[in-house]
């Protein structure tokens, strides 16, 4: 049976089949463009640490042959054989992506597919078509992953960039291409006689592809430059009527009055007396005295002066000009020393919007998205699921956004007039626009639920998706001071938002770990809480106490955690 994926839908590979040497095809179609399908194997920080793993035309399958590319087959664009038990540890994800070789974006494309074969029977299928993209010429089909066994996520994320974007997003580096040198026609390799078996397919373009382009011949070599000639013994300059005045030049080498070639003055010899004698004004130079640059053209007698332009940049003396550098452009703003420019920033004549691009949001498309560590955004066009939001989170939306009132019903208002915890009313975000949310410049901290379970306060939530199933769960104990005996345990498949007072900090569950009430954020499901108290009768004897009297005891099997902040309600 075929199991059919949505966008953003993640499930166990071992639910889906018990095999481990899969067969991933992925089709994509699209009027006069042509596609370029990799796979990138990624490591545990989700980075390209080992160009081996890095799947595509030119490199076809990894070094133990856990990835192959094997091309064009059984309908599909191109295909990977992946035996999954070969991947090395070091390699915790496998990203297999999608990119236009040449013009065009993904929102021209017709429609496509990537799905998993397993023993000749398919058992997966995420398809896609153009409504999904606008103009990224790049998107990230599907992922393997490493959680507790293999597990595969139909992302569906795009990128503005091609391959090279893409490939820099990994981490990896784009090598500049260089022509190689013509090399000589490859000798014939072994080939069965007609009639014999077909040999095990390998890696092939696609049929009817485009021919590669012919190698470019070497440059000849630049000839040797000739031996300057001997400067010739100076001859006397004849005679000669009065030459042209040549037009002046800013910046060039004036010839003194009178023209010719003025020798310099031998040891001994006195310069020559200014002409006019002593006291005379000077006199000008044939044709007039050169204007600076920049300056305005002399006005005729009587008229009103011409308004004085600004100079252009002038180089420095002395200063040599390095090739490839960028020229300085008329009304941008001088470079500032030690400060670099921000990488990827378009560079505006403005001083204040190139200062302000460090803080533009990226470009990707996901269901959440983190523009900064106190600002979240969800894109409700992903796959058009609501969301649910506290009332008066929303900061700035975009697009086709519906603001509607939640309400929770007697009964759950009842239960959180009696637990304390709880939403009687929520803000119902429905449309396929993208809303920012935020709650008090504290720190949000997206946690994607895929089935599991997670207990957490109220006030410490902000917003989740309308999938999640949510009730209040109570703490075995005797009370807590200045709280409440419950929290609230989310469960399902979606995203959970929560919020903090600064950096939290995730413990892991052992037998002796306790927790202020106060600090706690939330915990896992399959853990244990008790209340716990530090009573001695010395100390009750006294006046006074230290204030950490009582605390939160987790207790659970290996695996189970708890998140506290460094802050206290």
């Amino acid at each position: 049976m075929v199991t059919h994926f949505q966008r953003g839908r993640k499930a166990r590979l071992s639910d889906l089949t018990l095999g481990t040497d899969l067969y991933v095809g992925v089709q994509i179609t699209g009027p006069g463009m042509v596609f370029d399908i990799s796979c990138f194997g990624l490591d545990a920080d989700e980075r390209l640490s080992d160009d081996r793993y890095f799947i595509f035309f030119n490199q076809p399958k990894s070094p133990e042959e856990a990835l192959q590319q094997l091309g064009a087959q059984a309908g599909d664009t191109d295909s990977f054989r992946v035996t999954l038990d070969r991947v090395p540890a070091s390699i915790d994800r496998l990203a297999f992506t999608a990119t236009v070789d040449g013009e065009g974006t993904m929102s021209g494309i017709t429609s496509g597919y990537l799905r998993i074969v397993a023993g000749g029977e398919e058992v997966a299928r995420y398809s896609f078509d153009h409504s999904e993209f606008s103009t990224e010429r790049a998107v990230m089909l599907g992922d393997f992953y490493r959680k507790d066994g293999w597990r595969f996520a139909a992302v569906g994320q795009g990128f503005d960039g091609g391959l090279d974007a893409l490939l820099r997003h990994f981490g990896g580096e784009v090598a500049e291409e260089e022509p190689p040198p013509s090399a000589p026609a490859a000798a014939p390799g072994f080939a069965p006689p007609g009639g014999g078996p077909a040999p095990v397919p390998g890696f092939a373009p696609p049929p009817g592809g485009a021919s590669p382009p012919p190698q470019a011949a070497a440059p000849p070599p630049a000839p040797a430059p000739a031996p300057a000639p001997a400067a010739p013994a100076p001859a006397p300059v004849p005679p000669a009527p009065a030459p042209t005045q040549p037009i002046p030049v800013p910046g060039a080498f004036a010839p003194p009055p009178g023209g010719g070639y003025a020798p310099p003055p031998g040891p001994g010899s006195a310069p020559p007396p200014p002409p006019g004698g002593f006291g005379a004004p000077p006199v000008p130079p044939p044709g007039g005295y050169a204007a600076p640059p920049g300056a305005p053209p002399a006005a005729p007698y009587g008229a009103p002066p011409q308004p004085y332009q600004q100079m252009p940049p002038q180089p420095v003396p002395g200063a040599q000009h390095v090739p490839g550098a960028p020229q300085p452009v008329p009304g941008a703003p001088l470079p500032v020393p030690g400060v670099q420019p921000v990488p990827g920033a378009a560079q505006v004549p403005g001083g204040m919007l190139a200062v302000l691009e460090q803080y533009r949001g990226a470009t990707e498309r996901r269901r959440w998205s983190q523009r900064n560590p106190q600002l979240m955004r969800a894109d409700l066009g992903i796959d058009g699921q609501p969301l649910m939001a506290l009332q008066g989170s929303m900061v700035l939306y975009q697009g086709d956004v519906d603001f509607g009132f939640k309400g929770g019903g007697l009964k759950r208002r009842a239960t959180t007039w009696a637990t304390g915890q709880g939403f009687p009313s929520m803000m119902r975000c429905t449309g396929s626009g993208q809303v920012y949310l935020a709650e008090g410049a504290t720190r949000l901290h997206p946690v994607e639920l895929q089935g599991d379970a997670i207990c957490v306060a109220s006030q410490h939530v902000l917003a989740f998706d309308e999938s999640l199933e949510y009730e209040v769960r109570r703490i075995d104990g005797h009370g807590l001071p200045g709280g409440s005996l419950f929290a609230l345990q989310f469960q399902g498949h979606g995203t959970l938002v929560v919020k903090t007072h600064g950096e939290p900090l995730v413990l892991p569950v052992t037998p002796m770990t306790f927790a202020d009430a106060n600090a706690v954020i939330a915990w896992s499901a399959g853990a244990q809480v008790l209340v716990a108290n530090q009573v001695r009768l010395r100390r009750q004897a006294y006046p006074g106490h230290s204030g950490e009297t009582t605390q939160l005891q987790f207790r659970g099997a290996p695996g189970n955690f708890a998140i506290v902040q460094p802050y206290e309600i």
